[in-house]
């Protein structure tokens, strides 16, 4: 589960928000396009194909939940490592 920054300055990871990753975008919150800027950013990261990637919960919320299609095995300790940053 994510927790979602619109607007922000610089882009990237915050850290753990409660029992969610915090991750900062520097798109608005309007029409869709911080979630759109979520899933680019995403995908660019764990460097995979952004078709990969669905929103299937929280299109109008910060919080958010993303589903991973076909996700490499080793995908969800790289995950694990994201949640432990400062």
């Amino acid at each position: 589960a994510l927790q979602v920054q619109p607007s922000a300055r610089r882009m990237g990871i915050i850290g753990p928000y409660g029992d969610r990753l915090k991750i900062a975008i520097a798109a608005p919150a309007n029409k869709g396009r911080a979630n759109q800027q979520l899933l680019r950013w995403l995908a660019e990261a764990l460097d995979l194909p952004l078709q990969q990637f669905e929103l299937v919960q929280g299109a109008t919320s910060r919080a958010k939940r993303i589903r991973i299609r076909n996700a490499p095995p080793l995908l969800a300790q790289r995950l694990r490592h994201w949640d432990r940053m400062p």
